[in-house]
């Protein structure tokens, strides 16, 4: 199956401690269902130190599940994915405005 949610699109969150929030899509991981957004579900990762790196609390987005992310429209609201063919090519729409994302 297409992917709906890809990296470098913008995203509100739909439950969770971040609800509401807003954020760009860094990382995808197909297979486990989830996504790495822009400052949002961050966590403290305690990390010792090395020679590169001075360790410490360092703060750190952790995945979220693709079902609880949706897709920013034109207009700055949450709205589904569908997809169409245009000229031969499978895109992806906005299902609120009908615009291809």
């Amino acid at each position: 199956m297409a992917a709906k949610l890809k990296k470098g699109d913008k995203v509100i969150v739909l439950t969770g401690k971040d609800k509401g929030k807003q954020g760009e899509i860094s990382s995808v991981n197909p297979s486990a269902g989830k996504a790495i957004v822009d400052g949002l579900n961050m966590a403290i990762r305690h990390t010792k130190q090395s020679q590169s790196d001075q360790g410490g609390r360092i703060p750190l987005a952790m995945p979220i599940q693709l079902s609880n992310l949706a897709l920013i429209d034109s207009n700055g609201k949450a709205t589904r994915i569908g997809f169409r063919e245009e000229d031969g090519k499978k895109v992806r729409f906005a299902k609120s405005t009908g615009e291809t994302v």
